[in-house]
């Protein structure tokens, strides 16, 4: 069985993005199929365009396709990102994920590996927060969150954080934020696989 990830995030400027990539390159590591998908833009033009980041990214990623519903239903495992706003996920992500209530009830969401990666601009600016807001969402569901503790030098090198993957500062993910988040996505797809029953290869580096 080939397991199916589902990368679903939101980025304004394109740290989170390039989190996503690198969650989706570790996750195809392992043999599994990957989706990465973005959760549609609620601002208007007249606030996006007041930044030229989030202007460039948001014409840059246009290719990308916007996340829907039937992505979560196809998905065995999903991996959420998001910018921290104030200690919270972004309205963007949040958004979609209040539309799954349907999916919910059906049961289509439990047992279904989970994982949360995000970026902030300081190094306590509410980052775990955010990741751990949306275990809430993941509690209701009935996954099963699968974070990366610290199981790999990776994680540590991008400042340890057991939670989920973070980038930090005004410069986007760095080096080290971008080989945790691909340790995570593969972490995520092997445990993904071990739901479903398959044997495993012992989990390695996906940064190397």
């Amino acid at each position: 069985m080939t397991v199916k990830v589902a990368v679903i995030y939101y980025s304004s400027t394109g740290t989170v993005h390039a989190l996503a990539q690198a969650v989706a390159d570790g996750a195809m590591t392992t043999g599994a199929e990957v989706r990465l998908r973005r959760a549609a833009e609620l601002a208007p033009n007249e606030a996006i365009d007041q930044n030229p980041l989030w202007r460039r990214h948001a014409d840059a990623t246009k290719s990308v396709p916007v996340a829907e519903l039937d992505d979560l239903a196809w998905a065995d495992a999903f991996a959420f990102g998001t910018p921290t706003r104030f200690g919270t996920p972004a309205a963007q992500l949040k958004q979609f994920i209040d539309q799954a209530g349907g999916l919910w009830r059906e049961g289509v969401l439990a047992d279904k590996a989970v994982t949360a990666f995000t970026s902030a601009y300081n190094r306590h600016g509410g980052s775990e927060a955010t990741i751990l807001a949306l275990g809430n969402v993941f509690y209701h569901w009935g996954s099963v969150i699968i974070p990366p503790g610290f199981t790999d030098a990776t994680v540590y090198a991008a400042g340890g954080n057991p939670y989920g993957t973070v980038a930090t500062g005004s410069e986007g993910a760095d080096a080290a934020a971008l080989g945790a988040a691909r340790y995570q996505g593969q972490r995520l797809a092997n445990f993904a696989a071990r739901l479903s029953g398959d044997v495993l290869v012992p989990s390695r580096s996906a940064a190397a």
